[in-house]
């Protein structure tokens, strides 16, 4: 494959991506402004901090003068099930050479949907499909911070597109895949994590409990997927 096929492959695959992440990138460039920080904020967090929900809980952070501490533990959990992203793309990542840390940083949720759901083992589409969500990302982020500065409006709710990307990810490889174990496996794990521990600390006992029982249910799940290929 040449690299201009491998340039229109890599945006063709991340055009969903791409409108997701303008619309959720300009909500929270919309909030940051809102609370009083300006277009060179929200340009830097995209550009370096790179996490969605993690951005938008770091607006109340920042804003509310949290520590350093009570700081890393919030990310840690919010970010937590991306350990387990990592741990699954060890094989994928192999022979990045120095790319790899980028691939490592820009590992997003819906990054990791698209690579995994290649089967091509292609290094440098997997590098593209990263940079290009990262810049849609960072592109969001600026033109919500611009539009913000510019107009000013309630921004309650705006947070809900976050809500809605994820959804929105879900629903896709629902359709995509015929195996829905797997995300019968997710929710069920989710919602029961949820009912226990309750909305502050349900995230990382469910990644958990997903983790635990996806390993014991492996064997079905993976004999399946290879009867549908």
């Amino acid at each position: 494959m040449s690299n201009k096929e491998r340039i229109r492959k890599a945006f063709k695959l991340t055009i969903p991506v791409l409108t997701g992440y303008i619309c959720l990138g300009i909500g929270f460039g919309i909030i940051l402004e809102a609370k009083g920080y300006g277009v060179l904020w929200a340009f830097c967090m995209g550009l370096f901090i790179y996490a969605g929900s993690m951005q938008y809980v770091a607006v109340d952070l920042i804003s509310g003068g949290a520590s350093l501490i009570a700081t890393a533990l919030t990310t840690l959990m919010v970010n937590a099930r991306h350990l387990f992203y990592g741990i699954s793309m060890i094989e994928k990542y192999k022979g990045t050479g120095k790319k790899k840390p980028y691939l490592m940083m820009s590992l997003t949720d819906e990054t990791y949907s698209l690579i995994v759901s290649d089967n091509t083992n292609d290094k440098r589409l997997y590098f593209l499909i990263s940079l290009f969500n990262h810049c849609y990302w960072v592109i969001g982020c600026t033109v919500g911070s611009l539009i913000g500065s510019v107009l000013n409006f309630n921004t309650n709710g705006v947070e809900f597109v976050l809500t809605a990307l994820f959804v929105t990810v879900f629903v896709e490889q629902w359709l995509n895949c015929k195996n829905h174990l797997p995300a019968v496996i997710g929710v069920v794990s989710t919602v029961l994590c949820l009912v226990v521990f309750g909305a502050e600390y349900f995230l990382i006992p469910s990644m958990i409990l997903i983790t635990i029982v996806l390993t014991v249910l492996k064997k079905y799940t993976v004999s399946e997927v290879n009867s549908d290929e």
